[in-house]
């Protein structure tokens, strides 16, 4: 089972949204039978029948093994991953992305940013896994709380200065065997009610070799396995 699965095909899209479906893929991160999921979910088993064969039709749910029980012998289904996201590419055109916004300082223009790390990240995760591959990845997440406006504001300018000078001393536009990566780096309030986390930065994932992974988006699916 993955950690997570970014959907981009839109009819696994619309498969997924559904309330009830959507509700048996968070029940079937440990495997379950049909009868055993019609009981929790107070769900005819006929009904959690037809909805499990759409998302099964879709790549969602796969057979875990099987279970003799009454004379009968019933189906253990478990979902493909732990959790879902659903990428910008299922809205096809209609998607937005960096390019549509004018305004850099505008939570719209934050928003298209996640939403193209989701497409382009998601699209060589999906051939990633398939290849058993690790993509060359790093994630840093923090949370801090600033004292004032003016706090924050300075922040913002020493943090621009520092990715800067980073940039600068490790790009090189001329290297033979380079490769080409995003940095992205947000700020941004936490919604009321949420968990902030930890305020240090613990959250990073280590960057792996894996220098046959692509380097460009992979939304198609039909692109180079990394």
């Amino acid at each position: 089972m993955q950690d997570i699965d970014v959907i981009a095909d839109p009819a696994s899209a619309a498969a997924a949204l559904d309330p009830v479906r959507a509700r048996l893929l968070a029940e079937l991160r440990e495997p379950a039978s049909a009868s055993a999921l019609a009981s929790r979910l107070g769900v005819p088993r006929q009904r959690v029948n037809y909805h499990l064969r759409l998302l099964e039709k879709h790549g969602l749910v796969e057979v875990a093994g099987t279970r003799a029980w009454g004379g009968l012998t019933e189906r253990q289904l478990v979902a493909s991953a732990a959790g879902y996201v659903v990428s910008p590419e299922a809205l096809g055109a209609a998607a937005g992305g960096p390019r549509t916004v004018g305004d850099r300082l505008s939570a719209a223009y934050v928003v298209a940013l996640a939403a193209r790390v989701v497409a382009e990240v998601g699209g060589m995760a999906r051939h990633a896994v398939r290849g058993r591959k690790r993509l060359p990845v790093y994630g840093l997440d923090a949370a801090v709380r600033f004292r004032s406006p003016a706090d924050r504001a300075a922040f913002a300018e020493e943090l621009t200065a520092a990715v800067g000078g980073l940039v600068s001393k490790y790009h090189d536009e001329t290297a033979p065997d380079g490769r080409w990566q995003r940095l992205l780096v947000a700020v941004h309030p936490v919604p009321k009610g949420v968990d902030p986390g930890a305020p240090e930065a613990a959250g990073a994932s280590k960057m792996t070799d894996a220098p046959d992974t692509p380097d460009t988006p992979d939304a198609a699916e039909g692109g180079e396995a990394p």
